[in-house]
């Protein structure tokens, strides 16, 4: 095994080149964010400097989570090719030490972010983005009068089933912890299946076993539609269901996803998109030890046979289509043509399994 001394100089060169890139690249994104976001609200004379700037920390955890395979990659890439540049890792190599020997630290280190950024970054993430989608709400006036959401755009659909039958409810947004709704749309159906009337409403307030309705069109076939101020349905729905089922995949924490998955499922609707999230954050440490492995071909072959700028742009090519692969599977597996846990785990497998490959090759023939 590699000293702990020379392990710890390798794994803090990796740590601190990563760094250094994923806050260069944070700081770039929120620019641009920030800049964004203000030309957006220039018109909005109650939306303050200081506003766009906490909704631009709000939405950056979410982009930025995103970004760490590639901070890693590039991080990995540029330890090593530095490290082979200066002739540390020929002087390694001289003392008889292997390729696996000194790329275990960074993969070691790579492990330990992939784990932080899925136990404690991710729920931070989240948290963040639902804050961010709350105060958007409020700057742009999302309202059930009309805003920033319409009926059948970003909208989410409950089913449920009540002593009156069952229903199918469409909303384009929740509020107050989906205990009300906005722009809904309810369709009712008979033990058949047919429908029995479709109910309109500004919005709709969850009570004790019913809903409450709020400037309401009733359309019942053959028959002309009514309005009502009021009007009830009963429901067997909770408050934590619907915030469920309203919620994207990306704003439920790794540590609720399970509960999401459960609630969903019970709300009547398939929970593939939170199983493949729950799956994809398992596999995000492995996913990052595949992109160091493809680093560490980069810096094999930069110091063994030169080439420094071609191996490198390899290595990135490399990396973009690994990633490429991981976002194509999680696509393939949101629409139910993957298994979610194949979906979110063979990019990382494959990654691992080519890179060792091809670093068994160059090491040991």
């Amino acid at each position: 095994m590699i000293g702990r001394l020379l392990g710890f100089y390798f794994a803090r060169r990796f740590l601190s080149a990563v760094l250094m890139i994923f806050f260069s690249c944070v700081a770039l994104i929120m620019l641009v964010d920030f800049l964004e976001m203000a030309r957006r609200t220039a018109d909005r004379d109650a939306v303050t400097t200081g506003m766009v700037a906490l909704l631009t920390l709000y939405r950056a955890p979410a982009f930025t989570e995103q970004l760490l395979p590639f901070a890693v990659l590039f991080g990995a890439i540029a330890s090593f090719v530095t490290l082979s540049r200066r002739l540390e890792l020929v002087v390694a190599r001289a003392v008889g030490l292997s390729a696996w020997q000194f790329t275990f630290p960074a993969i070691a280190v790579a492990f330990l972010i992939g784990v932080f950024s899925t136990s404690v970054f991710n729920p931070v993430s989240a948290e963040f983005k639902e804050r961010a989608n709350r105060m958007e709400s409020d700057i742009f006036n999302a309202s059930p009068a009309g805003g920033l959401l319409g009926p059948g755009q970003g909208s989410f659909w409950v089913r449920q089933q009540s002593v009156d039958g069952q229903a199918i409810i469409e909303a384009a947004g929740t509020q107050q912890g989906g205990r009300e709704l906005y722009n809904v749309t309810v369709f009712e159906f008979d033990r058949r299946g047919n429908v029995v009337q479709r109910v309109e409403a500004k919005t709709a307030t969850l009570e004790r076993g019913y809903w409450a309705l709020n400037d309401v069109r009733v359309l019942i076939p053959g028959f002309d539609q009514q309005a009502f101020a009021k009007f009830l349905i009963a429901t067997n729905l909770d408050p934590n269901q619907i915030q469920e089922s309203a919620l994207s995949a990306e704003t439920v924490s790794f540590w609720q996803l399970p509960e999401a998955i459960r609630s969903a499922e019970q709300a009547g609707f398939g929970a593939a998109r939170y199983r493949l999230q729950l799956q994809s954050l398992l596999a995000r440490p492995f996913l990052l030890v595949a992109m160091v492995l493809i680093a560490a071909v980069v810096g094999l072959r930069v110091f063994r046979f030169g080439g420094v700028g071609q191996t490198i742009l390899g290595g990135v090519v490399a990396g973009f289509l690994l990633y490429l692969g991981t976002k194509l599977a999680e696509d393939l597996g949101e629409a139910g043509v993957v298994h979610p846990i194949a979906a979110a785990w063979f990019p990382a497998v494959a990654g691992i399994f080519l890179g060792v490959l091809v670093l068994l090759h160059r090491e040991d023939g």
